[in-house]
Protein backbone atom coordinates (compact mmCIF):
# COMPACT_ATOMS: atom_id res chain seq x y z
CA UNK A 1 0.00 0.00 0.00
CA UNK A 2 2.85 2.36 0.92
CA UNK A 3 4.47 1.66 -2.45
CA UNK A 4 1.19 2.46 -4.27
CA UNK A 5 0.85 5.78 -2.44
CA UNK A 6 4.46 6.75 -3.25
CA UNK A 7 4.00 5.84 -6.93
CA UNK A 8 0.74 7.78 -7.11
CA UNK A 9 2.34 10.85 -5.55
CA UNK A 10 5.22 10.65 -8.02
CA UNK A 11 2.86 10.37 -10.98
CA UNK A 12 0.76 13.28 -9.80
CA UNK A 13 3.93 15.34 -9.63
CA UNK A 14 4.41 15.02 -13.35
CA UNK A 15 1.32 17.11 -14.02
CA UNK A 16 3.31 20.34 -14.00
CA UNK A 17 4.43 19.74 -17.59
CA UNK A 18 2.04 20.56 -20.43
CA UNK A 19 2.78 19.50 -23.99
CA UNK A 20 3.65 22.42 -26.21
CA UNK A 21 1.25 21.90 -29.10
CA UNK A 22 -1.68 23.75 -30.58
CA UNK A 23 -4.26 21.24 -29.38
CA UNK A 24 -4.03 22.80 -25.89
CA UNK A 25 -6.30 25.86 -26.14
CA UNK A 26 -7.52 28.26 -23.46
CA UNK A 27 -10.26 30.87 -23.19
CA UNK A 28 -9.15 34.50 -22.87
CA UNK A 29 -8.47 35.56 -19.29
CA UNK A 30 -6.79 32.38 -18.07
CA UNK A 31 -3.87 33.26 -15.76
CA UNK A 32 -0.44 31.68 -15.74
CA UNK A 33 0.21 29.93 -12.43
CA UNK A 34 3.42 28.78 -10.78
CA UNK A 35 2.11 25.32 -9.99
CA UNK A 36 -0.63 23.27 -11.56
CA UNK A 37 -2.63 20.35 -10.34
CA UNK A 38 -4.85 17.78 -11.98
CA UNK A 39 -8.21 19.17 -13.04
CA UNK A 40 -11.23 17.80 -11.25
CA UNK A 41 -12.80 17.06 -14.64
CA UNK A 42 -13.22 19.98 -16.96
CA UNK A 43 -16.89 19.78 -17.59
CA UNK A 44 -18.73 16.80 -16.16
CA UNK A 45 -20.07 13.79 -18.02
CA UNK A 46 -21.48 13.15 -21.47
CA UNK A 47 -24.98 12.22 -22.47
CA UNK A 48 -27.00 10.34 -24.99
CA UNK A 49 -26.86 11.76 -28.48
CA UNK A 50 -29.99 11.81 -30.50
CA UNK A 51 -29.70 10.36 -33.96
CA UNK A 52 -27.20 12.75 -35.62
CA UNK A 53 -28.30 14.82 -38.56
CA UNK A 54 -26.59 14.54 -41.90
CA UNK A 55 -23.88 17.20 -41.63
CA UNK A 56 -22.58 16.10 -38.24
CA UNK A 57 -22.89 12.41 -39.10
CA UNK A 58 -21.05 12.92 -42.38
CA UNK A 59 -18.17 14.92 -40.95
CA UNK A 60 -17.70 13.25 -37.56
CA UNK A 61 -18.00 9.55 -38.37
CA UNK A 62 -17.72 7.01 -35.56
CA UNK A 63 -15.05 4.35 -36.04
CA UNK A 64 -14.78 1.44 -33.65
CA UNK A 65 -11.31 0.21 -32.69
CA UNK A 66 -11.70 -2.59 -35.25
CA UNK A 67 -11.87 0.05 -37.98
CA UNK A 68 -8.96 2.24 -36.89
CA UNK A 69 -6.40 2.90 -39.59
CA UNK A 70 -2.69 3.67 -39.16
CA UNK A 71 -2.07 7.40 -38.89
CA UNK A 72 -5.01 8.19 -36.60
CA UNK A 73 -3.75 10.51 -33.85
CA UNK A 74 -4.68 10.76 -30.18
CA UNK A 75 -3.54 12.72 -27.15
CA UNK A 76 -2.87 11.12 -23.78
CA UNK A 77 -5.34 12.71 -21.33
CA UNK A 78 -5.29 10.64 -18.11
CA UNK A 79 -8.26 10.71 -15.74
CA UNK A 80 -7.68 10.50 -11.99
CA UNK A 81 -7.91 6.71 -11.88
CA UNK A 82 -5.47 6.44 -14.79
CA UNK A 83 -2.63 7.47 -12.46
CA UNK A 84 -3.04 4.20 -10.55
CA UNK A 85 -2.99 1.78 -13.49
CA UNK A 86 -0.55 2.51 -16.32
CA UNK A 87 -1.74 2.33 -19.92
CA UNK A 88 1.37 2.01 -22.09
CA UNK A 89 4.50 -0.10 -22.28
CA UNK A 90 7.75 0.93 -23.95
CA UNK A 91 8.04 -1.30 -27.05
CA UNK A 92 11.82 -1.54 -26.72
CA UNK A 93 12.05 -2.49 -23.03
CA UNK A 94 8.54 -3.93 -22.51
CA UNK A 95 8.38 -1.92 -19.28
CA UNK A 96 5.31 0.03 -18.21
CA UNK A 97 5.44 3.81 -18.54
CA UNK A 98 3.59 6.01 -16.07
CA UNK A 99 0.60 7.90 -17.45
CA UNK A 100 1.90 11.02 -15.74
CA UNK A 101 5.00 10.84 -17.93
CA UNK A 102 2.86 10.41 -21.06
CA UNK A 103 0.37 13.15 -20.29
CA UNK A 104 -0.43 15.43 -23.27
CA UNK A 105 1.79 13.47 -25.64
CA UNK A 106 0.46 12.78 -29.13
CA UNK A 107 0.25 9.11 -30.10
CA UNK A 108 -0.16 7.87 -33.67
CA UNK A 109 -1.86 4.51 -34.14
CA UNK A 110 0.31 2.07 -36.11
CA UNK A 111 -1.73 -1.14 -35.95
CA UNK A 112 -2.02 -4.19 -33.71
CA UNK A 113 0.10 -7.31 -33.20
CA UNK A 114 0.45 -10.49 -31.16
CA UNK A 115 3.59 -11.05 -29.07
CA UNK A 116 5.51 -14.29 -28.55
CA UNK A 117 3.34 -15.11 -25.52
CA UNK A 118 0.14 -14.85 -27.52
CA UNK A 119 -0.91 -11.51 -26.00
CA UNK A 120 -2.46 -8.89 -28.27
CA UNK A 121 -0.98 -5.38 -28.41
CA UNK A 122 -2.35 -2.13 -29.82
CA UNK A 123 0.64 -0.22 -31.15
CA UNK A 124 1.47 3.50 -31.26
CA UNK A 125 4.32 5.82 -32.14
CA UNK A 126 4.73 8.83 -29.87
CA UNK A 127 5.15 11.92 -32.06
CA UNK A 128 6.78 13.82 -29.18
CA UNK A 129 9.72 11.50 -28.46
CA UNK A 130 9.67 9.30 -31.61
CA UNK A 131 9.48 6.09 -29.56
CA UNK A 132 7.17 3.12 -30.01
CA UNK A 133 4.68 2.11 -27.31
CA UNK A 134 1.88 -0.42 -27.00
CA UNK A 135 -1.25 -1.03 -24.97
CA UNK A 136 -1.63 -4.68 -24.06
CA UNK A 137 -5.19 -5.98 -24.29
CA UNK A 138 -6.17 -7.40 -20.89
CA UNK A 139 -7.38 -10.74 -22.28
CA UNK A 140 -8.41 -12.38 -25.52
CA UNK A 141 -7.59 -11.45 -29.09
CA UNK A 142 -7.69 -8.07 -30.76
CA UNK A 143 -10.77 -9.17 -32.71
CA UNK A 144 -12.57 -10.08 -29.46
CA UNK A 145 -11.61 -6.80 -27.79
CA UNK A 146 -12.03 -4.26 -30.56
CA UNK A 147 -15.82 -4.42 -30.74
CA UNK A 148 -16.40 -3.28 -27.15
CA UNK A 149 -16.59 0.35 -26.03
CA UNK A 150 -13.52 0.25 -23.76
CA UNK A 151 -10.96 1.12 -26.45
CA UNK A 152 -7.57 2.34 -25.24
CA UNK A 153 -7.62 4.18 -21.88
CA UNK A 154 -6.45 7.82 -21.65
CA UNK A 155 -6.55 8.54 -25.41
CA UNK A 156 -8.57 11.53 -26.72
CA UNK A 157 -9.13 11.39 -30.47
CA UNK A 158 -7.58 14.38 -32.27
CA UNK A 159 -9.25 13.77 -35.63
CA UNK A 160 -12.50 15.31 -34.40
CA UNK A 161 -10.61 18.46 -33.40
CA UNK A 162 -9.05 18.76 -36.85
CA UNK A 163 -12.49 18.47 -38.46
CA UNK A 164 -14.01 20.97 -36.00
CA UNK A 165 -11.32 23.50 -36.87
CA UNK A 166 -11.87 23.00 -40.57
CA UNK A 167 -15.66 22.78 -40.64
CA UNK A 168 -16.91 24.74 -37.62
CA UNK A 169 -14.45 27.54 -36.86
CA UNK A 170 -15.99 30.93 -37.64
CA UNK A 171 -19.54 29.56 -37.57
CA UNK A 172 -22.20 31.51 -35.66
CA UNK A 173 -24.37 29.37 -33.38
CA UNK A 174 -26.55 30.03 -30.33
CA UNK A 175 -26.22 28.67 -26.81
CA UNK A 176 -28.66 25.91 -25.88
CA UNK A 177 -27.72 25.30 -22.22
CA UNK A 178 -27.16 27.70 -19.35
CA UNK A 179 -23.77 26.56 -17.98
CA UNK A 180 -20.46 26.72 -19.82
CA UNK A 181 -16.85 26.98 -18.63
CA UNK A 182 -13.87 29.34 -18.69
CA UNK A 183 -10.21 28.53 -18.10
CA UNK A 184 -8.65 30.04 -14.99
CA UNK A 185 -5.09 28.78 -15.52
CA UNK A 186 -3.06 29.38 -18.65
CA UNK A 187 -0.60 26.57 -17.91
CA UNK A 188 -2.87 24.33 -15.86
CA UNK A 189 -6.27 22.68 -15.79
CA UNK A 190 -8.20 25.16 -13.64
CA UNK A 191 -11.71 25.97 -14.90
CA UNK A 192 -14.83 27.50 -13.46
CA UNK A 193 -18.48 27.41 -14.60
CA UNK A 194 -20.26 30.51 -15.83
CA UNK A 195 -23.93 31.15 -16.53
CA UNK A 196 -24.85 32.18 -20.08
CA UNK A 197 -28.41 33.04 -21.18
CA UNK A 198 -29.86 30.37 -23.44
CA UNK A 199 -30.19 31.69 -26.99
CA UNK A 200 -27.06 33.87 -26.89
CA UNK A 201 -25.48 34.18 -30.38
CA UNK A 202 -21.81 33.16 -30.29
CA UNK A 203 -19.03 32.54 -32.79
CA UNK A 204 -16.92 29.38 -32.69
CA UNK A 205 -13.40 30.80 -32.39
CA UNK A 206 -11.26 27.73 -31.68
CA UNK A 207 -11.22 24.01 -31.05
CA UNK A 208 -8.74 22.04 -28.97
CA UNK A 209 -8.42 18.91 -26.90
CA UNK A 210 -10.83 18.36 -24.03
CA UNK A 211 -10.97 15.02 -22.21
CA UNK A 212 -10.92 11.41 -23.29
CA UNK A 213 -14.71 11.18 -22.93
CA UNK A 214 -15.33 14.51 -24.63
CA UNK A 215 -12.33 15.17 -26.89
CA UNK A 216 -13.44 18.41 -28.56
CA UNK A 217 -13.08 21.56 -26.48
CA UNK A 218 -15.10 24.11 -28.46
CA UNK A 219 -14.32 27.72 -27.53
CA UNK A 220 -16.94 30.32 -28.46
CA UNK A 221 -17.17 34.10 -28.05
CA UNK A 222 -20.21 36.34 -27.59
CA UNK A 223 -20.60 39.73 -29.30
CA UNK A 224 -18.59 41.43 -26.52
CA UNK A 225 -15.66 39.09 -27.14
CA UNK A 226 -16.08 37.11 -23.90
CA UNK A 227 -14.95 33.52 -24.44
CA UNK A 228 -16.20 30.31 -22.84
CA UNK A 229 -16.21 26.64 -23.80
CA UNK A 230 -17.88 23.28 -23.64
CA UNK A 231 -16.25 19.87 -24.07
CA UNK A 232 -18.09 17.66 -26.54
CA UNK A 233 -18.43 14.05 -27.61
CA UNK A 234 -19.11 14.27 -31.34
CA UNK A 235 -17.99 11.14 -33.18
CA UNK A 236 -17.45 9.31 -29.84
CA UNK A 237 -14.33 7.56 -31.18
CA UNK A 238 -12.55 5.90 -28.21
CA UNK A 239 -14.63 7.89 -25.70
CA UNK A 240 -14.95 4.73 -23.57
CA UNK A 241 -18.67 5.21 -22.95
CA UNK A 242 -21.51 2.81 -23.67
CA UNK A 243 -24.59 3.96 -25.55
CA UNK A 244 -26.69 3.72 -22.38
CA UNK A 245 -24.36 6.22 -20.68
CA UNK A 246 -25.40 8.95 -23.12
CA UNK A 247 -28.44 9.91 -21.07
CA UNK A 248 -29.85 12.59 -18.77
CA UNK A 249 -27.88 15.70 -17.87
CA UNK A 250 -24.87 14.39 -19.74
CA UNK A 251 -26.49 15.42 -23.01
CA UNK A 252 -25.02 18.90 -22.45
CA UNK A 253 -21.78 17.51 -23.92
CA UNK A 254 -23.31 16.73 -27.31
CA UNK A 255 -22.92 19.38 -29.98
CA UNK A 256 -26.58 19.66 -30.92
CA UNK A 257 -27.55 19.84 -27.23
CA UNK A 258 -24.88 22.37 -26.24
CA UNK A 259 -25.51 24.63 -29.25
CA UNK A 260 -28.25 25.34 -31.75
CA UNK A 261 -26.67 24.89 -35.17
CA UNK A 262 -28.00 26.06 -38.52
CA UNK A 263 -29.80 23.36 -40.48
CA UNK A 264 -27.58 21.10 -42.52
CA UNK A 265 -27.90 23.00 -45.82
CA UNK A 266 -27.25 26.33 -44.17
CA UNK A 267 -24.40 24.82 -42.16
CA UNK A 268 -22.64 23.51 -45.23
CA UNK A 269 -23.25 26.73 -47.16
CA UNK A 270 -22.07 28.90 -44.28
CA UNK A 271 -18.77 27.10 -43.94
CA UNK A 272 -17.84 27.69 -47.57
CA UNK A 273 -19.35 31.18 -47.87
CA UNK A 274 -15.94 32.96 -47.58
CA UNK A 275 -14.80 31.17 -50.75
CA UNK A 276 -17.72 32.24 -52.94
CA UNK A 277 -16.70 34.90 -55.47
CA UNK A 278 -12.96 34.41 -54.93
CA UNK A 279 -10.62 34.37 -57.90
CA UNK A 280 -8.32 31.35 -58.09
CA UNK A 281 -6.08 29.66 -60.64
CA UNK A 282 -4.89 26.12 -61.27
CA UNK A 283 -1.32 25.40 -60.19
CA UNK A 284 -1.21 22.15 -62.17
CA UNK A 285 -3.02 20.48 -65.05
CA UNK A 286 -6.13 18.86 -63.61
CA UNK A 287 -9.35 17.15 -64.68
CA UNK A 288 -12.74 18.85 -64.27
CA UNK A 289 -16.35 18.09 -65.20
CA UNK A 290 -18.17 20.09 -67.86
CA UNK A 291 -21.88 20.99 -67.78
CA UNK A 292 -22.77 17.98 -69.95
CA UNK A 293 -21.09 15.65 -67.45
CA UNK A 294 -18.04 14.88 -69.57
CA UNK A 295 -14.50 15.16 -68.22
CA UNK A 296 -12.04 17.68 -69.60
CA UNK A 297 -8.39 18.49 -68.94
CA UNK A 298 -7.71 22.01 -67.67
CA UNK A 299 -4.28 23.59 -68.14
CA UNK A 300 -2.22 25.01 -65.30
CA UNK A 301 -2.55 28.77 -64.71
CA UNK A 302 -6.17 28.81 -65.84
CA UNK A 303 -8.15 31.51 -64.01
CA UNK A 304 -11.54 30.92 -62.37
CA UNK A 305 -14.07 32.56 -60.12
CA UNK A 306 -15.67 30.30 -57.48
CA UNK A 307 -19.43 30.33 -57.97
CA UNK A 308 -20.47 27.77 -55.37
CA UNK A 309 -19.16 25.12 -52.96
CA UNK A 310 -21.32 22.31 -51.57
CA UNK A 311 -20.60 19.22 -49.50
CA UNK A 312 -21.13 15.94 -51.33
CA UNK A 313 -23.53 13.29 -50.04
CA UNK A 314 -20.89 11.41 -48.05
CA UNK A 315 -19.57 14.66 -46.55
CA UNK A 316 -15.90 13.90 -47.12
CA UNK A 317 -15.53 15.92 -50.32
CA UNK A 318 -16.65 19.33 -51.57
CA UNK A 319 -18.00 20.06 -55.04
CA UNK A 320 -16.59 23.37 -56.33
CA UNK A 321 -18.44 25.15 -59.15
CA UNK A 322 -16.02 27.30 -61.16
CA UNK A 323 -16.42 29.93 -63.88
CA UNK A 324 -13.62 30.19 -66.43
CA UNK A 325 -13.13 33.93 -66.80
CA UNK A 326 -11.40 33.69 -70.18
CA UNK A 327 -13.62 31.18 -71.96
CA UNK A 328 -16.88 31.86 -70.14
CA UNK A 329 -17.34 28.15 -69.33
CA UNK A 330 -18.64 26.62 -66.10
CA UNK A 331 -16.84 23.59 -64.66
CA UNK A 332 -16.96 21.60 -61.43
CA UNK A 333 -14.39 19.66 -59.46
CA UNK A 334 -14.65 17.59 -56.27
CA UNK A 335 -11.91 18.34 -53.75
CA UNK A 336 -10.98 17.80 -50.12
CA UNK A 337 -10.40 20.87 -47.97
CA UNK A 338 -7.99 19.30 -45.46
CA UNK A 339 -4.68 17.74 -46.48
CA UNK A 340 -4.53 14.55 -44.39
CA UNK A 341 -1.46 13.18 -46.12
CA UNK A 342 1.34 14.61 -48.23
CA UNK A 343 2.54 11.24 -49.47
CA UNK A 344 1.92 10.20 -53.02
CA UNK A 345 2.64 11.88 -56.31
CA UNK A 346 0.94 14.76 -58.10
CA UNK A 347 -1.75 12.49 -59.49
CA UNK A 348 -2.18 10.69 -56.17
CA UNK A 349 -3.43 11.83 -52.79
CA UNK A 350 -2.53 15.51 -53.23
CA UNK A 351 -4.38 15.80 -56.54
CA UNK A 352 -7.69 16.31 -54.73
CA UNK A 353 -6.47 18.78 -52.09
CA UNK A 354 -7.93 22.26 -52.75
CA UNK A 355 -4.85 24.24 -51.69
CA UNK A 356 -2.57 21.97 -53.72
CA UNK A 357 -4.54 22.36 -56.94
CA UNK A 358 -5.47 26.02 -56.68
CA UNK A 359 -3.69 29.27 -55.94
CA UNK A 360 -5.49 32.39 -54.75
CA UNK A 361 -6.02 35.40 -57.00
CA UNK A 362 -5.94 36.07 -60.73
CA UNK A 363 -2.49 34.93 -61.85
CA UNK A 364 -2.68 37.10 -65.01
CA UNK A 365 -3.98 40.28 -63.41
CA UNK A 366 -1.72 43.29 -64.04
CA UNK A 367 0.54 41.32 -66.39
CA UNK A 368 0.77 42.44 -70.02
CA UNK A 369 1.19 39.00 -71.55
CA UNK A 370 -0.15 38.14 -74.98
CA UNK A 371 -2.59 35.26 -75.46
CA UNK A 372 0.02 33.35 -77.50
CA UNK A 373 2.54 33.65 -74.68
CA UNK A 374 -0.09 32.66 -72.11
CA UNK A 375 -0.81 29.49 -74.05
CA UNK A 376 2.88 28.57 -74.16
CA UNK A 377 3.37 29.39 -70.48
CA UNK A 378 0.50 27.08 -69.54
CA UNK A 379 2.22 24.32 -71.50
CA UNK A 380 5.55 24.97 -69.81
CA UNK A 381 7.21 26.20 -73.00
CA UNK A 382 9.50 29.15 -73.73
CA UNK A 383 10.06 31.03 -76.98
CA UNK A 384 12.21 33.86 -78.26
CA UNK A 385 11.32 37.21 -76.74
CA UNK A 386 9.94 35.84 -73.46
CA UNK A 387 10.63 38.16 -70.53
CA UNK A 388 12.25 36.88 -67.36
CA UNK A 389 8.88 37.04 -65.61
CA UNK A 390 7.27 34.94 -68.36
CA UNK A 391 10.05 32.36 -68.07
CA UNK A 392 9.52 32.21 -64.30
CA UNK A 393 5.82 31.56 -64.83
CA UNK A 394 6.53 28.86 -67.40
CA UNK A 395 9.56 27.09 -65.91
CA UNK A 396 9.82 28.24 -62.30
CA UNK A 397 12.99 29.36 -60.57
CA UNK A 398 16.27 28.22 -62.14
CA UNK A 399 18.91 26.32 -60.20
CA UNK A 400 21.52 28.93 -61.06
CA UNK A 401 21.71 32.42 -62.63
CA UNK A 402 24.91 33.99 -63.95
CA UNK A 403 26.33 36.30 -66.62
CA UNK A 404 28.74 34.98 -69.22
CA UNK A 405 31.82 36.83 -70.43
CA UNK A 406 29.74 38.91 -72.82
CA UNK A 407 27.51 40.07 -69.98
CA UNK A 408 24.64 37.91 -71.21
CA UNK A 409 22.32 36.58 -68.47
CA UNK A 410 21.92 32.81 -68.42
CA UNK A 411 19.55 30.65 -66.37
CA UNK A 412 20.43 27.02 -65.75
CA UNK A 413 17.78 24.49 -64.68
CA UNK A 414 18.31 21.16 -62.93
CA UNK A 415 17.29 19.20 -66.05
CA UNK A 416 20.16 20.80 -68.01
CA UNK A 417 18.02 23.42 -69.73
CA UNK A 418 19.90 26.72 -70.30
CA UNK A 419 17.94 29.88 -71.15
CA UNK A 420 19.81 32.97 -72.38
CA UNK A 421 18.56 36.56 -72.23
CA UNK A 422 19.43 39.85 -73.87
CA UNK A 423 17.72 43.21 -73.49
CA UNK A 424 14.86 42.08 -75.71
CA UNK A 425 14.20 38.89 -73.74
CA UNK A 426 14.96 35.22 -74.39
CA UNK A 427 17.55 34.43 -77.07
CA UNK A 428 17.18 31.09 -78.82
Amino acid sequence: MRRTIICLAWMMGTLTALAQNDYIVKTKGAKKVAETSQAEGTAGEAGKEEEPEDFIAANFKFRALCDWTPGMRFMVIPDKMDYIVNTFCDAESDKEVGNGMMRNRIMEYTGHSTNSFGRSNINFKCLDDGKDYYYQIPSGSFEDYCYNKMGVPTLAYLGDIDVAREKLKGLTVTTNISTYYVDTELNGDGVEPIEVPIGTPVEIVNAGVGTRKFPVKLIVADKSGKEFFQTLAISRINCGMRDDEFEGDNQAHLIRKAFVLPDDKELAAGIYAPYIGKKIYTKYNTLMIQKDGTETSVDRLTSFTIRNMTATANGSRVRVTLYNMEEGAQLTKEVVMANKSVTGDIDGQREDYFNYIFGEGDIWEGKKISEDHRKMIRQGKVEKGFTQNEVLMSKGNPQRRYKNRNGQMQWVYSNGLVIKFNKQGVVL
